[in-house]
């Protein structure tokens, strides 16, 4: 039995209505955040008549119960001052019933601690107290502490529902002055649901986190997706706001180890959690998870020690020029300006740190995610120099050291398909794109999305391989520029010395209801470049296809050509083509080995230095 002196911890349990006698008007009480609330002194302030609970500040950093709802909070009675529009204050911020305090998270705790924000009064939840007399805050650490220090009056509610949690959350009970059994269960949060959009923006993201990463987790249904998809990575860190039920399938699968993390290595970090009882009897006693303040969390410096430190947040609009508003309203718990700009400012930090926005391409009501400027949103979040790429299920735009233009050419061609001319059209009138900018309406529709992948050449190169976009005419010309003269007349069989923007936007500009162009991409995906193309122009007539490869000549030699051949040879075929017709010069030996290769014979004619070949897909090779 733990004892405070010659006192049991059980001595200094009262009621709710004990505690309130404590209170006087105009005092300010600190209440604990998140799932941390403690839900019954909560509900006994806000529905006690006492005439000494009048004219009551309370101060929390967000709140997720009902508690708290523009009903409950009356303007003479109470009044809230915040750090976070959630889910429930929301409307009463817009209301004028709470006064928010716009801030970085960081910095919270600076504040408390210089005593701008006065606290005469804490209620924090905490677990029963252990045998050796210290309790665990539990489920949230944020600036419970920093309260505590400076509240005249300390209220533990102790909560037998929370978890034992490790970390900076150990209190002893002698650092209460009055203790309330809660009768109230923690605030549970049930697993998000995922439709298949969200489940194909999770798996985008996916592509662009590697083995090593650290993560920046939120909550919500592309989170949910999220994790799932991030099972087959190895040696991921977690320093992450929030801990949920989805980080805690991800560290079970085992591609979560923390090892190569400087900050806290070998402990998943996060300042809350959020999720169901399974997640809060996984949490108790768990040594894997650490909850930390928000001084530790949300610190540019610390989070960026941390390397390839990725901040994935989601937004609900983002326009042409990169900017974002993030979500805002009931159901949003994830992120605000605040917070996401100690993240992102963490992030550049961070040697091979980046930042990934995700979102559908439009909202439930049909309506565009991506438009051309943000007019009237709340939340917008300005710092488009810190956005390194933004996903939706039509693919990943990253916008990482690319100009205006091209940042908005990539930004359409992952917009919904019907949303991509009107966006041009946009784009055109700003001034954004060139005025003689060509967009095929019909293959935004056709775009083959689903060919994406990745291969593995000798020496370790890794190279993605997807159909060829119209955001890809400048990474296609510098591709242009690199080549050799010699190269460039084996590729088009005429010399060409220059590639302006009207040659190469009517080159990336595919019809692919007759064609198909794909790209090899090599490097770090916020600075991938093209190394190759290949592709097949239809012949409606005898439905064959004309093929043609490029390949930079530093790549020369790994076997890319003969890889972007096969692929074509199976696209073709899914595609109802009979087969392959080429063109290729005496002298390109290089070339010609790429079709000798291939999974099919090659009827070869030279006429003029210059082979004609026919390669029909229902001949057998011998």
């Amino acid at each position: 039995m733990s004892r405070i002196g010659n006192r049991r911890w059980e001595d200094l349990v009262v009621s709710p209505e004990e505690v309130l006698a404590h209170v006087k008007p105009g005092m300010t009480i600190f209440l604990g955040s998140g799932v941390a609330e403690p839900r019954t002194l909560m509900k006994s302030l806000i529905d006690s008549g006492l005439s000494n609970t009048n004219d009551l500040e309370l101060i929390q950093l967000t709140s997720h119960s009902d508690f708290l709802s523009l009903k409950k909070l009356d303007w003479q009675k109470y009044r809230l001052k915040t750090f976070f529009s959630t889910w429930v204050s929301t409307e009463a911020v817009i209301a004028g019933s709470v006064d928010l305090i716009p801030g970085r998270f960081s910095q919270i705790p600076r504040i408390i601690k210089s005593k701008r924000l006065s606290i005469d009064v804490a209620f924090i939840q905490i677990t029963p107290p252990n045998q050796d007399g210290y309790c665990s805050l539990g489920l949230a650490v944020d600036v419970a502490r920093e309260a505590m220090e400076q509240a005249s009056v300390v209220v533990g509610e102790i909560n037998t529902y929370i978890p034992f949690t490790f970390g900076d959350t150990l209190v002893a009970v002698s650092d209460f002055d009055l203790l309330v059994e809660s009768t109230e269960p923690p605030t549970y949060f049930k697993r998000w649901p995922v439709n298949k959009v969200i489940d194909q923006v999770a798996a985008n993201i996916a592509r662009v986190i590697e083995d090593g990463d650290c993560i920046s987790f939120l909550t919500g249904s592309m989170y949910e997706a999220l994790g799932r998809h991030l099972t087959c990575k190895r040696h991921l860190g977690i320093h992450s706001p929030f801990f949920t039920d989805a980080l805690m399938d991800l560290v079970k699968s085992g591609a979560v180890t923390n090892y190569r993390k400087a900050v806290f290595r070998g402990k998943s970090v996060a300042s809350y959690a959020l999720g169901t009882p399974e997640l809060m009897a996984w949490l108790d006693r768990n040594p894997l998870v650490e909850f930390q303040g928000l001084e530790q969390v949300f610190d540019p410096t610390q989070i960026g020690r941390n390397p390839n430190f990725v901040v994935v947040d989601q937004a609900r609009k983002v326009d042409l020029l990169g900017r974002m508003a993030i979500p805002a309203g009931k159901g949003d718990i994830i992120s605000g300006p605040g917070q996401a700009a100690d993240l992102f400012t963490g992030a550049e930090i961070s040697r091979g740190g980046r930042t990934v926005i995700g979102l559908p391409s439009r909202n439930p009501k049909g309506d565009p995610n991506i438009v051309g400027m943000l007019r009237n949103l709340r939340n917008q979040f300005h710092m488009r120099e810190s956005i390194d790429a933004v996903v939706t299920e039509y693919g990943i735009a990253n916008l990482k050291w690319r100009t205006i233009r091209e940042r908005a050419q990539a930004l359409i061609d992952i917009a919904h398909p019907d949303d991509r001319q009107k966006l041009v059209e946009k784009a055109k009138e700003k001034r954004i794109l060139f005025s003689d900018q060509i967009f095929l309406s019909e293959s935004a529709h056709l775009y083959p999305m689903e060919i994406a992948t990745e291969h593995i050449f000798q020496g370790g190169l890794k190279v993605r391989f997807r159909a060829i976009k119209p955001s890809d005419e400048e990474a296609m010309r510098r591709l242009f520029y690199r080549f050799s003269n010699t190269t460039v007349y084996r590729r088009f069989l005429f010399p060409i010395s220059t590639m302006p923007h009207d040659k190469i936007q009517e080159y990336v500009n595919v019809d692919y209801s007759r064609m198909m162009s794909l790209v090899a991409l090599a490097g770090e995906p916020d600075q991938e470049a093209i190394i190759a193309e290949a592709r097949f122009v239809k012949d409606d007539q005898s439905a064959f296809g004309e093929v043609a490869f490029i390949v930079d000549e530093k790549y020369q030699g790994r076997g890319i050509a003969t890889y972007l051949y096969k692929m074509l040879i199976r696209l073709a075929k899914e595609r109802g083509l009979k087969g392959f017709t080429a063109e290729v010069l005496h002298a390109n030996k290089e070339m010609m080995r790429v079709f000798e290769n291939g999974d099919f014979p090659i009827d070869a004619r030279l006429e003029n230095g210059l082979y004609r070949l026919t390669v029909p897909f229902d001949a057998k090779s011998t």
